[in-house]
């Protein structure tokens, strides 16, 4: 019955008795395409029209490198602190205590320890819900414990990167984590064990400066934005104008930061396929 009929007829429905169309079943990406999270979930959050590679976090990235989603998670409680007390439009403290309870996180980045197609790996991943994966004392203690285990049981390293850059509520913490994990990856290197670094959407600031760059080979996703400063701030600075679609994994790629693009559909075997070449194993 039509609405204006209904309500002659004294026909209503109260609005506490009212129900939405439940949030989360469907997703619109960029270009407009719309898709059902579950068929999204099944094409590993790529859309399936345009190809869209959706933003996702640790525990999607776990589940698609590691065989059956089987492995072991490296310092999983270790939390950041405060040490300056710091404080904006809300204490540190209190926002680490939010964003924990909101994400179910620890910090900005989780490491497992598993099998990739029957090989061992140790995978750290970065996790932008987490104070836009900014980089503090955590996220680089993680690395470095994560470095000190591939080490130790002679295992090859993957580094998920998905970040705003350092955390600036640990000011000079945040950046000294730059220096400290490059410093591992370089004992990493010395240990000639592999390390393979994947530029997620977004990838920048010291992230970028520090150990994104830094793989024994440099992955992007397709479509990624990799850059250490936004474009606006670049053009400021250089004043000149910049190419559209600068900071693209597709024009890194052109010029020679990026060795290749995977497509997440691809991307255990193509990691898997590089491990394989580099230690003069069978390939699968």
């Amino acid at each position: 019955m039509a609405w204006f009929k209904r309500k002659e007829k004294g026909i209503t429905t109260p609005t506490e008795a009212k129900k939405d169309m439940p949030k989360g079943l469907w997703y619109k990406s960029p270009t407009g395409k719309i898709v059902d999270q579950d068929e999204l979930a099944r094409n590993l959050w790529v859309s399936p029209e345009d190809d869209y590679h959706v933003r996702i976090g640790s525990k999607e990235y776990f589940e698609i490198l590691f065989d059956n989603n089987e492995f072991t998670e490296l310092d999983a409680n270790l939390t950041s602190k405060d040490p300056l007390k710091f404080e904006d439009t809300k204490k540190y403290s209190e926002r680490l205590k939010d964003v924990m309870a909101k994400t179910k996180l620890k910090d900005a980045i989780r490491t497992g320890v598993g099998k990739s197609k029957g090989k061992e790996l140790v995978v750290s991943c970065m996790d932008f819900a987490f104070i836009g994966g900014s980089m503090g004392a955590v996220v680089g203690e993680k690395i470095a414990r994560a470095i000190d285990y591939s080490i130790k049981h002679k295992i090859p390293f993957v580094l998920i990167s998905k970040s705003g850059g350092a955390r600036m509520m640990e000011a000079a913490f945040s950046l000294m984590q730059l220096a400290k994990t490059s410093a591992k990856l370089a004992q990493l290197a010395e240990e000639r064990i592999p390390y393979i670094s994947l530029c997620t959407d977004p990838t920048t600031g010291g992230t970028t400066a520090s150990y994104a760059m830094l793989g024994d080979i440099n992955i992007g996703e397709p479509g990624a934005l990799i850059g250490f400063a936004g474009p606006r701030v670049v053009k400021d600075t250089t004043g000149k104008d910049l190419p559209e679609g600068f900071q693209t994994s597709e024009f890194l790629l052109e010029h020679g930061f990026l060795d290749f693009i995977a497509h997440r559909k691809e991307l255990k075997n193509k990691i898997n396929l590089y491990l394989d070449l580099i230690q003069n194993q069978e390939i699968r």
